[in-house]
């Protein structure tokens, strides 16, 4: 027996992640300092002092999708996530095109912002010491450094994580409590929240931004097999991360608004949008607090990016575990218990795109951030609204104790919400990149396009592999326990989903169902 052991190859590091490790990824890859500094002043200039009100809307609407989406992981528990989600709600070959969405989007959210990493190092360079340098060698050993993150164990990320979100979060809490200990510059006033600051024209283009800053929250589900009592720990974790973004990136910018005064904030903003920050910490705590925000800016964007490294690995891992990637990408650090292989693929790829523009001449931020980082975010909003109709396709053909609110309010009304906000993103892409109509069309095609050509893979999958597209997104297999698991109605594992086991391939029947019976599970592929 212990040979045999021996011999099993290592897994991923189970029962290991709590529900505030979790939270500390999801909310370290939104990078709210970096959303705060760097993009909030234009929500400013395009939105008003209603701007606040618009990260709340979001917010909202995002806490109604994690609904339906929390109540879909307590009974798909593949690690496939949003793409096991989307196959077994709307069928593989949508599945097998969402796993190809996510990959480019999830590598676009991580590779893009390399770019975002040499430049803001440079500037905080040269801001601190006057020193002018070069962005490219600084993206390559970020490259390096998130490379060792992810190759560590995931409790090591986690804890790494945890020191810079808390640095990040705390300096912006430093900027709130000196501007509410002052007053403001006219005292606080609640004039952002008022609805005829808040339903102008311009809220709009304040969504589309305060949508963006949200990107990340939805991997929780991709840890399910590293946490602590999954069925508790990732919803909760989800809720936390929606919850925290949405109230404190409204109250951070509510706080600078108040910082500079609901007149001149606007023109403040527009003046100087990058120094916006930077100038109201200067004022209301001290230089010292300003030095430290640029440093603190740069440890969000590792932040962001190890933890968006982290989720691409495990997307790797879980389609190598399919047959869709090599097999190879499916090896676990046998020490580190990473998905170490996944890793080095995932480095070389973004070592690959960082040489590529820079060899272009591209600017690191206005063209090798923003083109690579928009696709990618409208393609993890994509799979938000794919998964948001998978779960009522889901709850409507298997038996379950479920809510209707879980089960088909809240994620139709969610789906309704994320096909607007798309559709915001999308026309609004230009205040995003800056680039030119022809690029923007080419930006916003990305996602459709690998959409399309994950369904050819899917049916090409079907007639060369059926194995594979068979096993696609099946549930794992159960793990040994001393209780009967043939009555449904008293399952012990409150982690394990209500509805009976999906069945081995395209073509089986589990096999204490009748084919008649009207209650009876359909099989993933049998809505294909």
């Amino acid at each position: 027996m212990s040979s045999s052991a021996s011999d099993k190859p290592p897994g991923l590091r189970t029962g290991t992640l709590s529900t505030a490790d979790i939270s500390f990824f999801v909310v370290s890859a939104a990078a709210p300092l970096t959303v705060m500094a760097g993009v909030a002043p234009i929500a400013l200039v395009l939105g008003g002092i209603g701007a606040p009100a618009g990260y709340l809307i979001a917010g909202i609407t995002l806490a109604v999708f994690a609904i339906g989406f929390t109540t879909m992981s307590r009974h798909v528990r593949s690690g496939g996530a949003f793409y096991a989600y989307i196959a077994q709600g709307l069928g593989k070959p949508l599945g097998i095109a969402a796993a190809l969405v996510a990959m480019v989007g999830y590598n676009g959210m991580e590779i893009g912002v390399y770019g975002l990493l040499g430049s803001a190092t440079a500037d905080t360079a040269h801001a601190l010491w006057g020193t002018d340098l070069p962005w490219l060698p600084i993206a390559l050993g970020g490259l390096l450094l998130i490379w060792y993150g992810g190759y560590r164990s995931i409790d090591f990320g986690a804890k790494l994580l945890g020191v810079l979100l808390v640095a990040e979060t705390g300096i912006l809490v430093l900027l709130a409590g000196g501007v509410l200990i002052e007053g403001g510059a006219d005292g606080l006033s609640l004039a952002s929240f008022a609805p005829g600051n808040v339903l102008v024209p311009g809220t709009a283009a304040v969504l589309a931004f305060a949508f963006s800053a949200f990107t990340g929250f939805e991997s929780t589900v991709i840890y399910r097999r590293e946490a602590r009592d999954p069925a508790r720990t990732i919803p909760r974790a989800t809720y936390i991360a929606v919850g925290f973004l949405g109230l404190f990136y409204a109250f951070v910018v509510w706080t600078v608004i108040q910082a500079f005064g609901d007149d001149r904030v606007v023109a403040a903003a527009a003046d100087d949008p990058g120094g916006l920050f930077f100038a109201a910490i200067t004022t209301y705590v001290g230089p010292w607090a300003a030095d430290l925000m640029h440093v603190f800016i740069v440890t969000s964007i590792i932040a962001s990016l190890l933890a968006f490294h982290n989720a691409i690995n495990r997307y790797g891992l879980a389609l190598a575990e399919e047959g869709v990637l090599p097999a190879a990408l499916g090896r676990i650090h046998p020490r580190h218990r990473s998905p170490y292989v996944a890793g080095i693929a995932q480095t070389v790829l973004g070592a690959g795109v960082v040489l590529g523009f820079a060899a272009a001449g591209a600017d690191p931020y206005t063209q090798l951030l923003l083109w690579v980082n928009t696709p990618g975010m409208l393609g993890l909003m994509a799979l938000m609204l794919l998964a948001a109709l998978a779960v009522v396709r889901y709850f409507r053909r298997v038996p379950h104790q479920e809510g209707a609110l879980r089960t088909l309010v809240a994620p139709v009304t969610a789906a309704a919400l994320l096909a607007v906000a798309i559709w915001l993103v999308a026309s609004k892409v230009a205040l995003f990149t800056g680039a030119s109509p022809t690029v923007n069309a080419v930006l916003v095609a990305v996602v459709p396009t690998v959409l399309a050509l994950g369904l050819l893979l899917a049916y090409r999958l079907r007639r060369t592999r059926p194995e594979v597209y068979a096993h696609f997104a099946a549930e794992p297999a159960e793990p040994a326990a001393p209780t009967d698991h043939t009555d449904p109605a008293a399952p012990t594992d409150p982690g394990a989903p209500t509805c009976p086991p999906q069945p081995t391939s395209s073509s089986s029947t589990p096999a204490s169902a009748t084919p008649s019976s009207p209650g009876t599970p359909l099989s993933p592929s049998a809505t294909d």
